[in-house]
């Protein structure tokens, strides 16, 4: 699996910690980690958690990315902006228990973590359990297990809403604000990752119009 991880400009500082954490984690179980940044503070690409969104929806519908690890300071800004996205479920993950439910209940293609509310001591360890409880196994297998079959259905009933009340992702980047887009694709390592690993060439090519 290819796993990208988004940070936003208030916690990019953090960026270094956060992604070896991740790749400490996922790394050994084989999957892919692909940094997008930001990298520090000073990055001259400055990344907001509106853009986050956007970001997220390009990865995830053009088959960049089959995951992405973001968040800003609480989480909740990252996490409102990715589910505006068409074909994204994203959780917010604060510690293990909530990487495990959301794993296993809500089986989404994202989360968004806090790494300024209550990121202090020891934040790295709860950053590797919280990865490890979504990596390490199966997900969508349900919790409790009894109830896997009805969970499964509710979440197609809930892609199945996203699916009409969404646009589809390349009407989306025609639409939105041009400006905040090429803003949203200008990371340093954008065009290196991206175009090297997305799968939709409708998406790719508008980007590549930019």
């Amino acid at each position: 699996m290819k796993i990208a991880l988004i940070n936003e400009n208030s916690q990019a500082a953090k960026n270094g910690i956060i992604h070896d954490a991740l790749t400490s984690v996922a790394e050994p179980l084989g999957h892919e980690v692909h940094n997008y940044g930001m990298y520090t503070a000073d990055d001259e690409a400055q990344v907001t958690y509106p853009m986050v969104g956007l970001l997220t929806g390009i990865l995830l519908n053009s088959g960049a990315a089959d995951f992405v690890v973001t968040g800003c300071g609480t989480g909740s800004g990252s996490m409102l902006a990715a589910n505006a996205m068409p074909g994204v479920f994203c959780g917010l993950v604060i510690d293990p228990t909530d990487a495990f439910l959301f794993a296993q209940i809500n089986d989404g293609n994202a989360i968004a973590m806090p790494y300024a509310k209550g990121f202090g001591w020891a934040a790295e360890l709860n950053l590797q359990d919280c990865y490890r409880k979504l990596f390490e196994g199966e997900s969508g297998v349900g919790y409790p297990k009894e109830r896997a079959a009805i969970m499964k259905k509710n979440r197609g009933v809930l892609a199945d809403l996203k699916s009409k009340t969404c646009h589809d992702m390349l009407t989306v980047l025609k639409a939105v604000d041009q400006d905040l887009l090429k803003s949203a694709i200008a990371g340093e390592k954008f065009s290196e990752l991206f175009y090297a690993n997305s799968k939709d060439e409708s998406i790719s090519d508008y980007l590549r119009g930019l």
